[in-house]
């Protein structure tokens, strides 16, 4: 079966634009899920952080039960680190989300570089929520973003609005992505919304985990 990396956040808080440390980290069920549904299927599941740092997990992700299944979870605590991550050993590239990504991943070349290699080489590569920011320094060996022209979904600014960081975020992810000449589809707030461009597979909130895994999984299949 396949080997899926995930590629986890190691920021423990998001620099706000006010300057403000806003604690974060990845978010639970975009981890707990697909690793669950991945594993199901019968595929293997490796961690990667920039510099190998462990993750934490945002404590307002945190539902019954969760906290014991993420210490459960094999290699989680001691992630690889992501710059000396080999694209051609794994099949899979998958990024959950919390805010911790707009922190680290939306600025990280190693993540850029491995976003490129698993595109270039015809390898399904899946993010949900705010893991969607890993794809903005990402770019293609024309030198064009690897979203331009592409049909997906993240965060939506709504939902951030909603969430109450709009007005303090350094930048909201739908927005960038657009600029970058993305096709962005987003649904209703809240709501279980994945699209499937390719083997580019993208979840826009909490919600849609489940749904974008079983994408992956099929993507794999």
């Amino acid at each position: 079966m396949a080997t899926v990396l995930f590629v986890v956040t190691g920021a423990r808080t998001w620099t706000l634009g006010d300057g403000t440390a806003h604690p974060t980290g990845y978010w639970a069920e975009e981890l707990l899920t697909p690793h669950r549904l991945l594993t199901d299927a019968g595929h293997d599941v490796a961690f990667t952080t920039p510099g190998g740092v462990a993750p934490v997990v945002d404590a307002g992700s945190l539902g019954e039960g969760d906290a014991e299944a993420i210490a459960a979870l094999e290699g989680l605590a001691t992630p690889l680190a992501l710059a000396g991550i080999d694209p051609a050993e794994y099949d899979a590239v998958y990024y959950p989300g919390g805010h911790g990504p707009m922190q680290d991943l939306a600025t990280d070349a190693d993540s850029a570089a491995l976003i490129t290699a698993t595109v270039a080489a015809g390898r399904p590569l899946a993010a949900v929520c705010h893991g969607l920011a890993a794809l903005l320094p990402a770019r293609a060996a024309t030198g064009e973003p690897v979203v331009a022209g592409r049909r997906i979904t993240g965060f939506s600014d709504e939902e951030e609005r909603i969430g109450g960081l709009a007005d303090r975020a350094p930048f909201l992810l739908e927005s960038s992505l657009r600029e970058l000449g993305a096709d962005v589809v987003v649904s209703e707030p809240w709501s279980d919304h994945t699209v499937v461009d390719g083997l580019l597979i993208t979840g826009q909130n909490p919600q849609s985990s489940a749904s974008a895994a079983r994408a992956l999984v099929a993507a794999l299949a």
